[in-house]
């Protein structure tokens, strides 16, 4: 640890299509909001918005989205050179609604970044890495499975920092019992495992009692472990093994998205501070804040707040 290089998130960057004409489901929208979001890519964006140096690795078509993305990337000071741009499939899109109810509802269309494979892997030089960040959604389709989890692999035997950021989505997978496995690998080599507690509940089989949750998930390999309950707010085990709960901030919300994103990255800026030892309360309130902070404007990645904008709020 204590490395100078860049903070690496791997996986998935794609164009969200939002439906903005009102419609209850896809079949009757006509009309989008095409936005930029990916979480590990909003988590990328989310760490140079925190000052923390962050870069990409993935896998985008070579066509109009793909060099939006790119373009993205790198006006928000986010290293691209791991990002790979492929003639074999158009760049993955994403598709969010709202029902009549009010209920969000998402459909992943999964094309070029699932294409990353253990070639890619081997040329985002890891063992130089400050950290490296991965989802479960590229765990859910080949080759992206197997390269995620020899990323993942390599920065373990280096000594490099590996936050495992859960974000199940149960459409993706045949059934909970495969994503199970094909997160397992990773939980073994995390060095941190961030979840909501639905997630925790549903993947790892831990009990409703949020520390109870914890107390299983610190029998596991991460040595840091950090669950979020939206509004509730959040829980985590500290270096001496204590339980918090650490209250939500109050917000008035406008979309959800990116929120966890939020979270992850300003919990890995203070993480790098204290040399990856475990967190203490404000470590997760100034998670908690950022994720808070990302609600109150729409859009995955354009919610996602700056150092001076987290701070002010802090304060406030």
């Amino acid at each position: 640890m204590g490395t100078t290089g860049p903070v690496l998130a791997i996986g998935e960057t794609l164009i969200d299509l939002i439906v903005s004409d009102g419609s209850p489901d896809l079949a009757t929208a006509t009309t989008f909001e095409a936005r930029d979001g990916g979480a590990p890519a909003n988590v990328a964006v989310a760490l140079a918005r925190l000052g923390v140096s962050s870069a990409f690795g993935g896998v985008v078509g070579d066509d109009a989205f793909g060099r939006r993305l790119r373009g993205v990337l790198n006006r928000e000071g986010v290293d691209t050179s791991r990002l790979r741009a492929t003639a074999e499939a158009p760049t993955t899109l994403a598709f969010a609604w709202k029902d009549d109810r009010g209920d969000g509802h998402f459909s992943l269309l999964r094309l070029a970044d699932r294409l990353l494979t253990d070639e890619d892997v081997d040329g985002f030089g890891i063992p130089g890495l400050a950290g490296i960040v991965v989802g479960s959604v590229a765990l859910a389709a080949e080759p992206s499975r197997t390269a995620i989890t020899h990323a993942v692999e390599v920065a373990a035997a280096a000594g490099v920092p590996v936050v495992f950021d859960i974000n199940l989505r149960s459409s993706l997978w045949p059934d909970l019992a495969v994503a199970a496995e094909a997160c397992r690998p990773i939980i073994e080599r995390a060095t941190v495992l961030k979840a909501s507690l639905d997630d925790a509940r549903a993947l790892l089989g831990v009990g409703d009692d949020p520390i109870v949750a914890l107390r299983a998930i610190a029998a596991l390999p991460p040595r840091i472990a950090v669950l979020t309950d939206g509004a509730r707010g959040s829980y985590l085990l500290d270096g001496e093994g204590e339980p918090h709960d650490v209250p939500a901030f109050p917000v008035d919300a406008v979309e959800p998205t990116g929120a966890g994103d939020a979270f992850t990255a300003a919990l890995v800026s203070r993480l790098i501070a204290r040399d990856w030892a475990a967190p203490d309360i404000e470590d997760v309130r100034y998670a908690s804040a950022a994720g808070a902070l990302a609600t109150t404007r729409p859009g995955a990645m354009e919610g996602l707040p700056t150092q001076a904008e987290l701070d002010e709020f802090m304060v406030s």
